[in-house]
């Protein structure tokens, strides 16, 4: 069977394309032509495997995307399906497509509920996760700087990642960046809050990406106080999820400012903006992410080698 890996996948795929497949999954999945399950997690001592498979009709792939957790480093693999035929297509390496995914939907949440004209883009954390953000965010609003930390930031990944996004980069405290930031990403590990809601300047848009676990937060309580929308990508697992949510105090109104992301995806750009409030999207990363962006890879990698064979043909 094909397997497509990390390195193969990192070539075959682009944010627009990322960014438009996971925008026609979501709508699919609101409007019922694609289901998911929800993350289960099985553990015995320090080694936890995590599964979520989902299946999209529309774009006639299945699968589920298997992976483990051994002392906080993750190994993961997809495997794909063809929904019509059952046929098994490719197993795919999901480090890159976990990346792709995630920053593709932070974007598309943001360019609903962030300023349109934003400038600032602070990212605490700058693992993998957080450069994908910053590389797509660069890609797709008119940034005029880029605001980083992390435990182990220096100048030369600051000027490497100005020289692949073509937006100043600097490194700054977190309460640096949360005061400055039009659009503020968190993609830590951290298992307590990075910086204080009360500085957020009124408008800012939050993606907060980092944990997907019920123990851990990224954001206190004032921030989702302030936050007049909160962005999920689906309820069911989310609220189960995200210990952001989950450890929030009960007058923080989580309930009443909830909206999932395939009913936020139906409003026109820069719709959701509110400049007096704050918007958050809480990602905890769904199944259908994964399976969508792997059938984007498995039939660009199948176009691909058509392409080849036919000219091989003619030579």
């Amino acid at each position: 069977m094909l397997h497509l890996t990390d390195k193969q996948l990192h070539t075959l795929l682009d944010a627009p394309a990322v960014q438009q497949v996971l925008e026609q999954a979501f709508l699919e999945f609101g409007q019922g032509q694609a289901a998911q399950q929800r993350r289960v997690r099985t553990q015995v001592g320090d080694t936890r495997l995590s599964t979520l498979g989902a299946v999209i009709s529309g774009q006639q792939v299945a699968g589920a995307k298997i992976y483990t957790t051994v002392h906080g480093r993750f190994n993961f693999v997809i495997v794909l399906f063809d929904a019509h035929s059952g046929q098994a297509l490719a197993t795919l390496d999901a480090g890159a497509i976990t990346q792709w995914r995630t920053a593709a939907c932070s974007v598309l949440a943001a360019q609903r509920g962030a300023n349109p004209q934003s400038r600032t883009l602070g990212v605490l954390g700058l693992g993998a996760q957080g450069t994908a953000h910053v590389q797509q965010f660069c890609q797709a609003f008119d940034l005029r700087r880029v605001l980083v930390w992390s435990p182990n930031v220096d100048q030369e990944r600051c000027r490497k990642l100005e020289l692949d996004c073509g937006v100043p980069v600097r490194a700054a405290r977190p309460d640096e960046i949360a005061v400055q930031a039009d659009i503020l990403v968190t993609a830590s590990r951290s298992r307590e809050p990075l910086f204080d809601g009360r500085t957020l300047k009124p408008g800012c848009f939050v993606a907060a990406v980092g944990s997907s676990l019920p123990t851990a937060r990224e954001l206190d309580d004032v921030c989702l106080q302030r936050a007049g929308k909160i962005i999920v990508e689906w309820g069911e697992q989310t609220l189960a999820e995200a210990g952001d949510l989950i450890l929030a105090a009960a007058d923080c109104g989580i309930q009443g400012k909830v909206s999932e992301l395939s009913d936020w995806l139906q409003l026109e750009r820069g719709q959701g903006y509110d400049a007096q409030g704050i918007c958050v999207y809480k990602s905890v990363g769904v199944a259908i992410e994964d399976i969508a962006v792997a059938g984007l890879a498995y039939r660009r990698y199948q176009h691909g080698r058509m392409a080849q064979e036919a000219v091989a043909e003619h030579e």
